[in-house]
């Protein structure tokens, strides 16, 4: 984050890998004090890392960021700028904001669009996307949703976005620009078993809200948005 004025930390979590990541981790950690570690032990799915990591970190905003580079942190700035320009409490990066540069096949572009739809039916969730790799929240938004999710790995975004709509938060899109890596999960094929447990966590976390009431029994929210 060149050129912020803010003091900043690095919780770099390593998902229980087997391919070195751990070293490499620990490597950039030892050559930047502002960088630490955490090692889980066992597998917990995208979702469950990232909760882990928010619950390492100690400042009072707080960003979710893939580490495939495919989005450049050089945007970080952006995502606060946006925070404080709109008042926002959850700030999230879109590929289709109208100011968003990004390519990907019309496949993942018609069901990333169906998937809006089906979201918005569900939940009344007033984004224009949930699944981009950047992401940030006040820690007054983490700290009310963490102990309420459920989902670890396909729909944890939603979850975690959901949550945040019901309590009041307000969730403001952000532009980004996606580059075309060769690892770029947005480029990569359409998965069938994806979509079906996509799908699964879904209507799970929308009878966990509507049918069961789980969440108001885990804790209401201080103002409920209708």
């Amino acid at each position: 984050m060149d050129g912020a004025s803010l003091t900043y930390e690095m919780v770099l979590v390593d998902d229980a890998s087997t391919d070195g990541t751990l070293k490499e981790l620990e490597k950039f950690a030892a050559r930047h004090s502002e960088a630490r570690v955490v090692a889980l032990e066992k597998n917990h799915g995208k979702g469950g890392a990232l909760l882990e990591g928010f619950r390492h970190s100690k400042g009072d905003i707080v960003l979710f960021a893939d580490a495939d580079l495919d989005l450049s942190p050089k945007q970080i700035p952006r995502f606060l700028e946006y925070m404080e320009r709109f008042r926002a409490d959850v700030v999230i990066g879109s590929k289709n904001h109208p100011d968003s540069v990004v390519k990907y096949p019309l496949m993942r572009r018609i069901l990333s669009r169906g998937y809006l739809v089906l979201n918005f039916i569900l939940f009344k969730l007033p984004v224009s996307d949930t699944q981009v790799g950047m992401k940030l929240f006040r820690r007054e938004v983490l700290d009310y949703a963490a102990p309420k999710m459920l989902v670890k790995k396909y729909a944890y975004d939603l979850e975690l976005l959901v949550l945040a709509r019901y309590a009041g938060f307000h969730i403001k899109d952000a532009p980004i620009e996606l580059a075309m890596g060769g690892g770029n999960r947005y480029m990569s094929g359409v998965n069938p078993a994806q979509i079906f447990f996509i799908f699964w966590d879904t209507m799970a976390i929308w009878y966990r809200l509507k049918i069961l009431k789980y969440y108001d029994r885990k804790g209401k929210p201080s103002a409920v948005v209708k």
